[in-house]
């Protein structure tokens, strides 16, 4: 890898702990530049806007999570035993965050949603993914005779998704 893509690599990863721990509005390029130690035209040298930066951090970070999920849920055989791992991966989260600062696609969508529209979609999508991860984990069951077949797999997906995210994430994927 060349120093210049080892420098944007440095910049997008600490630039996604800062925002997702202060979020967009709270983080300024001053922040950026102290906690990476690259002075301003470094960081333009890389990127041309804050926006620019957000975006490829928020595609960092929760690039990490969703492979936290996809690590825990890969490691199971059953749909029940891919449901725990699922739930797992936030079993620690005070001490052992699967990114620092908490959700990176929840707090992106939450602060997002009415002032930098897209990064709300791009956080959106994020859940919509991981929504449609934990679809695809009931519908495996129950083809397998492992759950009910009457069961409701956007219900109980929705259901799922709220007991790990609350009710702000499930509100930003549209269920209410």
């Amino acid at each position: 890898m060349k120093k210049g893509d080892r420098t944007r690599e440095h910049i997008i990863m600490k630039s996604a702990e800062i925002f997702n721990q202060r979020g967009y509005a709270g983080t300024s390029l001053n922040d950026i530049i102290a906690d990476t130690g690259i002075q301003k035209g470094g960081i333009y040298r890389h990127f041309a806007s804050k926006d620019e930066i957000a975006l490829e951090a928020y595609n960092y970070a929760s690039s990490m999570v969703a492979s936290k999920f996809s690590e825990a849920v890969d490691r199971e055989q059953s749909a029940s035993g891919k449901l725990v791992a699922f739930f797992r991966v936030y079993e620690n989260v005070v001490n052992d965050p699967p990114f620092i600062g908490g959700c990176p696609m929840q707090n992106t969508a939450v602060e997002s949603d009415d002032t930098h529209l897209e990064l709300c979609g791009q956080a959106r999508q994020g859940m919509h993914a991981i929504l449609d991860m934990m679809k695809s984990i009931i519908r495996d069951g129950i083809q397998a005779g492992e759950f009910r077949e009457d069961l409701d797999v956007d219900a109980i997906a929705s259901f799922a998704i709220f007991l790990v995210g609350g009710r702000d994430f499930t509100q930003q994927v549209g269920w209410r």
